[in-house]
């Protein structure tokens, strides 16, 4: 089984504008609402693939609802804290002319300790050994950015595999217990080094020095259009990205996650997980909001994957 957990979730608000232009007034085109954050576009692309997951974390009283229907109406298991205060909503406007996305992203509400005992109650109860615990997106700004590193502590103690995706403080504290897997983009690894990277091959040198002081199995270096490269301790594969129709690159991390996530479920080798990932992410860059790209899609793009050793 997988779980995901998502600790800052979102409604997201997709306008799509043509030629959208700043400080004047803007006509949207098409308008579209989807459940949000990293952990809940993660459980959607699962589903898209042929997998299973439940969806957990913190949602607004107020608002939250709008999210479990949406999981519900998708047929994605689904179990969330209900906090008080609004489920926050991230505004994305693509610009149907220059082919961009502006964000616009929400703080969330804040969580107290009885929240977090409750979401610790709801996650233990699902998670078994050897399932995955996909950990990954902001949190609510009030929590402490070691709240990775106690839930990735509290899993392996249970003999659960972890995945983190996260940036900053969050990203920092969350590999000193050595998750199973992290995948940061390049400028979230130059965050954990503490300097700019030049080349793939100096990247793939700081991912094995992370992987040989955390004892993590695997890090996937994503570099948006120009690919992915993922690591382990004996070998690195460098994966190259493909050019396609892109209408928004937002969740294309996520789909990377989601893949990742059911090839570690399904022991895939690495290279068959290096395919799905990488045709998962490209699919979802061709779709508006944050709606998971179909099967089919990604299967076609799937072929398209090449890579090589580095």
């Amino acid at each position: 089984m997988i779980i995901t957990v998502t600790l800052n979730p979102a409604i997201d608000k997709t306008i799509e504008i043509e030629n959208f232009e700043t400080g004047k007034l803007n006509r949207a085109e098409k308008v579209r609402l989807d459940a949000g954050g990293k952990g809940i576009n993660v459980s959607k692309v699962i589903k898209s693939i042929g997998g299973e997951s439940i969806a957990t974390g913190f949602l607004g009283r107020e608002n939250g609802k709008f999210i479990t229907d949406y999981l519900d109406k998708s047929n994605i298991k689904n179990e969330f804290v209900f906090v008080d205060g609004e489920t926050r909503t991230n505004i994305k406007v693509y610009d149907s002319t220059r082919k961009i996305v502006t964000e616009i992203n929400e703080p969330g509400p804040n969580v107290i300790d009885s929240d977090i005992e409750n979401l610790n109650q709801i996650l233990f109860k699902h998670v078994n050994k050897d399932d995955i615990a996909v950990l990954t997106g902001s949190v609510p700004k009030n929590l402490d950015k070691g709240i990775y590193r106690e839930l990735i502590k509290a899993l392996k103690q249970v003999g659960v595999k972890t995945i983190l995706d996260a940036e900053g403080n969050l990203l920092r504290e969350g590999i000193k217990e050595g998750p199973c897997i992290i995948k940061p983009n390049l400028f979230e690894l130059e965050g954990l080094i503490g300097h700019r990277i030049n080349g793939i091959k100096e990247a793939e040198s700081y991912a094995k020095s992370l992987i040989s002081d955390f004892g993590i199995n695997l890090i996937v270096v994503s570099l948006g259009d120009k690919g992915a490269i993922f690591v382990e301790k004996s070998r690195s594969i460098y994966a190259r990205g493909l050019k396609v129709d892109t209408k928004s690159t937002v969740g294309a991390g996520d789909a990377m996650v989601a893949a990742l996530a059911y090839s570690l479920e399904r022991n895939l080798d690495l290279e068959s997980a290096i395919r799905l990932s990488m045709a998962a992410a490209v699919a979802n860059t061709m779709v508006s909001g944050t709606q998971p790209a179909s099967l089919e899609s990604i299967k076609i793009i799937e072929k398209q994957i090449t890579f090589e050793a580095i």
